[in-house]
């Protein structure tokens, strides 16, 4: 029956160019736009290499020290001391990374042995734990140790592409040394590069932080907890980031009492879930609702949808105004409302699902070609791409099963919205109606 319905639908297509060429049309830029959404917001929160543990996942970004002696707020990251006596001993954790927000001497320039002009490259600041909780795959050698870290030896895990430019491969690369800022450093390990788009990750060289002269110094003497690291915490499950949070709280609670007389400290409600720090770009938004960012993008997937269906409801009403004498026919011979309303909408279904076949392609190849823009539109405070960034969207981001499922959804619900109720509205009126236009 099916198979029927199909011929019927290229048939039909054949006979009315015009209609089929603006339903497909249509469709496919509904579809579209919807799947942009869908990639941009699934590249955000798909575990994704190398950010596979993104469920996971946490942040802790910011602190607010107030002193009201001194009638001064800061408000910034932890220092080296808050690590190493507040979240170094925290116990609901599997790992616990910092890294340093920012304090390279210099300007971060690569010198390449060929003098072929300095360059800057996407450069992290961190601690071994952090390729536990995101789990670069090696090409050649191993991150740096806790002994490297503690010692400050100016080693270095560097991207495969930034090896094939520096020393035109990727093999035999460990025990080489390149030029930061005119200091040497050698190459303990290269990884397969990922993209920026995974920018919690993504850098070009990995550094441990123990490397920068005044790394364990506070910003300021007024209090000594404030610093410039962000830490990230991998825990079990959601069972463990609530036990977390709740440490973390009491943890609060224990400093504010200890140094009331001096200075207090708050966090807000963090350490916060990646997938909450997509929608809440600033832990201190106290504003921030998770429902009315989820709102918000309903309304713009149902704008989406909705302005398209009632278009080609418009359409699908007038078509099937031509066909009422085929109809009749049909009634006449047995058939029965139930079947002739399965058979327009199978009909549409394909005609839908040639445009969301087309709006995939639109989509892939718009995000593809506009990665360097596409990713920053429904960001409350987008920024720039880095020079040089690898900035390229893999096949398991746009090639994703979820995207596919999304796609096939979007055309089954744009296909109920569009043709359902004017199919239903025309099989109810009588056969005698539907016989005499043929007249």
């Amino acid at each position: 029956m099916i198979k029927t319905y199909f011929k019927q639908a290229i048939e039909l297509t054949r006979q009315d160019r015009l209609f089929s060429t603006l339903y497909i049309t249509g469709t496919g830029l509904a579809i579209a736009m919807t799947v942009i959404m869908a990639v941009i917001y699934y590249v955000k929160l798909a575990p994704v290499y190398p950010e596979e543990n993104r469920s996971n996942t946490l942040y802790l970004t910011n602190a607010l020290f107030h002193s009201e002696k001194e009638k001064s707020n800061l408000n910034a990251g932890l220092s080296y001391r808050a690590l190493q006596e507040w979240i170094y001993t925290l116990k609901n954790v599997i790992a616990v990374s910092a890294h340093l927000g920012s304090g390279m001497s210099g300007a971060g320039y690569i010198q390449p042995a060929d003098r072929s002009g300095d360059f800057r490259p996407a450069l992290k600041l961190v601690d071994p734990a952090f390729f536990r909780i995101y789990p670069l795959r090696f090409v050649d050698g191993n991150p740096f140790t806790d002994s490297d870290l503690e010692s400050g030896i100016r080693t270095a895990v560097i991207s495969d592409d930034l090896a094939r430019r520096l020393f035109g491969s990727t093999e035999e690369v460990v025990g080489r040394s390149f030029t930061l800022d005119y200091i040497d450093y050698r190459v303990c390990g290269v990884v397969h590069g990922a993209s920026y788009l995974t920018n919690e990750s993504y850098a070009q060289v990995y550094l441990p932080y123990s490397v920068i002269p005044n790394y364990k110094k506070p910003l300021t003497e007024m209090f000594p907890y404030c610093g410039q690291y962000n830490i990230t915490f991998l825990v079990k499950d959601d069972a463990q980031a609530d036990a977390l949070r709740a440490e973390i709280k009491e943890l609060t609670r224990r400093v504010n009492l200890e140094y009331n007389d001096f200075w207090s400290i708050d966090l807000w409600e963090q350490p916060t879930s990646h997938f909450v720090s997509v929608f809440q770009e600033i832990p201190s938004d106290v504003r921030f609702s998770f429902w009315k960012s989820a709102g918000y993008l309903i309304v713009v997937v149902l704008v989406l949808l909705l302005v398209p269906a009632l278009n080609l409801s418009g359409l699908i009403a007038s078509r099937m105004e031509s066909r009422l004498p085929e109809m009749g026919v049909r009634k006449s011979f047995g058939a029965n409302k139930g079947a002739l309303l399965s058979q327009v909408m199978w009909e549409n279904l394909f005609l839908t699902i040639a445009g969301g076949i087309i709006g995939l392609i639109v989509a892939w190849t718009t995000v593809y070609l506009g990665r360097e823009w596409i990713f920053t539109l429904l960001s409350d405070w987008p920024t720039a791409t880095p020079e040089g960034a690898n900035l390229y969207v893999s096949g398991e981001m746009l090639f994703a099963p979820t995207v596919f499922g999304i796609a096939f959804l979007l055309c089954l619900l744009l296909n109920l919205l569009s043709a359902l109720l004017p199919a239903w509205m025309s099989l109810r009126k009588p056969i005698v109606y539907s016989l005499y236009e043929k007249r």
